[in-house]
């Protein structure tokens, strides 16, 4: 197991192990981040249904389904085979580009219609984080990168569709991949980007120490 990060740390059980943070997602970008950040964590999927989650804004739609997700693994914590479980998180990313929330393309065409309008321009990428503490007060924020796209031709989008990577990504892009190409520039958290706020995340950690 990975040590805690430094300026942030999870705490410590009763039981003597180190803590660890429980990811209520599927996403391998996520996990990837945190292991890469050396962040101590395990994956439960939450199985929540996330075309039954609405909100009047994407700010506070991207809270409401990382909440659901990280609700959903909470309230099924067990306390002996999650006993070294210190928080359960859960994240969700949409892309607002034009005044639409675009989340993964249904399918490669749509991929393809979404990058011709996207080449060149400017779209904010979302992402809602909810931590939620074992026997502490839940956290949730939205954290904003502005994601300025390269000018690609028709071609190109056409080559970067094809490798399925947009199939699979809010907003049609992996930044971490392929799509770290076609990109030309961010405003604003890298990691946000990817998936998950570190920098968001280690502050809240060291609340977490700091209460304990």
């Amino acid at each position: 197991m990975v040590r805690p990060p430094v300026g942030g740390s999870l705490r410590s059980t009763n039981k003597g192990c180190v803590s660890v943070l429980l990811l209520a997602s599927a996403s391998p970008a996520r996990r990837r981040l945190l292991e890469q950040a050396g962040i101590p964590h395990r994956v439960r999927v939450s199985g929540v249904d996330e075309r039954a989650i609405s909100a009047p804004d994407p700010s506070l739609l991207v809270q409401r389904l990382a909440q659901a997700k990280a609700t959903a693994v909470h309230q099924a914590l067990d306390s002996v085979a999650d006993a070294g479980t210190s928080a359960v998180l859960g994240c969700d990313s949409v892309l607002v580009f034009e005044g639409e929330i675009f989340g993964k393309p249904a399918d490669a065409a749509e991929a393809v219609r979404r990058w011709r309008r996207m080449a060149g321009q400017r779209g904010e990428l979302l992402t809602g984080h909810c931590l939620m503490p074992v026997g502490g007060e839940t956290v949730m924020s939205c954290v904003s990168t502005g994601v300025l796209f390269g000018a690609l031709t028709p071609s190109e989008i056409d080559d970067y569709v094809a490798t399925g990577e947009p199939l699979q990504c809010a907003g049609g892009f992996a930044l971490e991949g392929r799509g770290g190409l076609c990109v030309a520039g961010l405003e604003g958290c890298y990691s946000n980007v990817i998936g998950l706020s570190l920098p968001w995340l280690r502050q809240q950690l060291r609340l977490m120490a700091a209460s304990t």
